[in-house]
């Protein structure tokens, strides 16, 4: 084949992809359509399966369930008693309607019924006033957790759980507390899910500080979130212990940067930003006259308003100066509070992510593969090849991690050369291979890191929750609405990683009991355990 008629095909093969990529996307603009109308939409493919079926041996102690001969029982289901753990709290003693003259009484047959006691109970505190001889008043004062308040730390607390957790909609909590005999309004309850929550804030903040100062790896992601009628995105951060949302408008690398500050966002100019930007090719004289202008400053941290007028100041206005240098200024400040530099971030390869050491996520790279559109049986063959090639390569990175070896990690980088430089006239599938092996670093960075994660499923999973209440919520329109949002996904998902009941939590802060310990100290706790990846 002539490598004009090579070309040629390449071309046909582009225009035909474009072409069922095009169709595809009007299937599910159909479907969208379908759906409005009340139809039903095409059934979805299901996901990629690779990280569950490369697992060639399972780790002691992975196993989901244990064989009993032929049987496959489930892990957790052994006999037990199901009731024996559960607290009493109300005992009846029923005797037989009839017993015949003789009858001798042998004990009891225990029969528990699990119930739930749904009602108003409504308290009226009588605050006794009393007068000193001085003339002096003195009064009785309520207690500290419903101070304030017109609702009781139990009802506050389901209104939260609610909402948050069970995203039950404002309009069907207001009818069903009305219909258990609470006199509460609309605006109550926006209220109470929404005013005086700087407590619950602020540890949400913390969460992120301690779960990035404890972290050797965290996973990455991005949802759209629209707020006040127009799109937005949120970012989730987290790991195995700890889960963080931040909405923005924007997914910029500026606003990741300004994220992971967790609370007051600066920038400083110093050797790191200065090596950052130089990396991604500002001038030599914009980085001669910001390192300059940060030494005659005794203070060089600034806050990003001050950052923006300072550039103004030394007349960087070209956009791409000024997103380079505020990137570099954003990170710098990040490395001086404390910020670890060996912490590596794994994403999906969005650009905003690639920053310090950055991993790509497996699934992901699989996934590209998987969306190719072949047109005949060579090319589908040729995909159906890489696809079990990737598979095998990628189990054999699964076994490396657990048992980590300085004699694999050559032949294991060869056979990743051969994967990704192979040639199978499939130029589409061939030109990803090539693009997908200049990003070898990030792939295969898990061979000098083995604890990191190889995939971004965590995220995905976490993400997923946040993306059901959008579904079922909308936007928020208001900037305090979209901060609890954020807040109590974070609360509500770190508490589940901790093995916390969300439940437990909410009533512990805000009846004041503070018996939970903070949660970021539980992440620190847990990461001086060995419980972090």
């Amino acid at each position: 084949m002539t490598p004009l008629v090579k070309k040629l095909v390449a071309q046909i093969g582009a225009l035909l992809e474009a072409l069922q990529r095009a169709n595809s996307e009007i299937g599910q603009l159909r479907d969208e359509i379908a759906v409005l109308k009340g139809e039903k939409a095409r059934p979805k493919f299901k996901p990629s399966k690779m990280d569950e079926s490369t697992d060639k041996t399972d780790a002691p102690g992975d196993s989901a369930s244990s064989k009993q001969g032929d049987k496959v029982k489930r892990a957790g289901s052994a006999k037990r008693s199901k009731t024996a753990q559960l607290q009493i709290h109300e005992e009846r003693v029923i005797a037989p309607e009839f017993l015949p003259l003789g009858a001798r009484f042998k004990g009891y047959r225990d029969v528990v019924v699990q119930g739930l006691v749904i009602k108003a109970h409504n308290i009226r505190y009588r605050l006794q006033t009393w007068r000193t001889a001085e003339g002096a008043y003195l009064s009785g004062q309520l207690p500290a957790s419903v101070q304030g308040h017109h609702f009781d730390p139990q009802l506050r607390s389901f209104v939260l759980h609610q909402y948050n957790h069970c995203h039950v909609t404002q309009p069907l909590l207001l009818e069903q507390l009305r219909q258990w005999g609470i006199d509460i309004s609309a605006g109550q309850i926006d209220a109470l899910l929404s005013a005086d929550k700087e407590l619950f804030h602020d540890e949400k903040d913390a969460i992120l500080v301690a779960g990035l100062q404890a972290s050797r790896a965290v996973t990455v992601d991005d949802s759209g979130a629209r707020h006040q009628g127009k799109n937005g995105y949120v970012l989730h951060i987290g790991n195995e212990l700890f889960g963080w949302f931040g909405s923005t408008g924007s997914k910029s690398r500026v606003n990741f940067l300004e994220q992971l500050h967790a609370g007051a966002i600066t920038t400083q100019v110093n050797e790191e930003a200065l090596a950052y930007m130089q990396a991604q090719g500002l001038s030599a004289a914009l980085r001669e006259q910001l390192g300059q202008a940060s030494k005659q400053l005794p203070d060089t941290s600034r806050t990003l308003q001050d950052w923006h007028e300072h550039l103004s100041s030394l007349q960087i206005t070209d956009a791409r100066h000024v997103r380079i240098a505020t990137e570099g200024a954003l990170l710098g400040s990040l490395l001086d509070k404390g910020f670890n530099p060996e912490l590596a971030i794994v994403s999906d390869g969005a650009g905003q992510f690639a920053v310090g050491l950055h991993a790509l996520c497996w699934v992901h790279a699989e996934r590209l593969i998987h969306k190719l559109i072949p047109i005949n049986d060579a090319q589908r063959q040729a995909v159906a090849r890489v696809r079990g090639q990737l598979w095998d390569f990628y189990a054999d990175l699964k076994a490396y991690k657990r048992q980590p070896s300085a004699e694999k990690v050559a032949p294991l980088q060869a056979r990743f050369d051969a994967l990704f430089t192979q040639s199978t006239d499939y130029y589409t599938l061939d030109d990803l291979l090539l693009r997908l092996h200049r990003r070898k670093d990030e792939l295969l960075l898990v061979l000098k890191r083995p604890e990191i994660p190889l995939h971004t499923n965590g995220s995905e999973t976490d993400i997923r929750d946040f993306v059901k209440k959008r579904k079922i919520s909308g936007g928020t329109r208001s900037d305090l609405g979209r901060q609890c949002r954020d807040t109590f996904a974070s609360l509500k998902k770190t508490c589940r990683k901790l093995g916390i009941s969300f439940w437990s939590y909410l009533l512990d802060r805000v009846s004041l009991s503070n018996t939970i310990p903070p949660l970021p100290t539980l992440i620190r706790n847990a990461a001086i355990a060995g419980a972090l990846p």
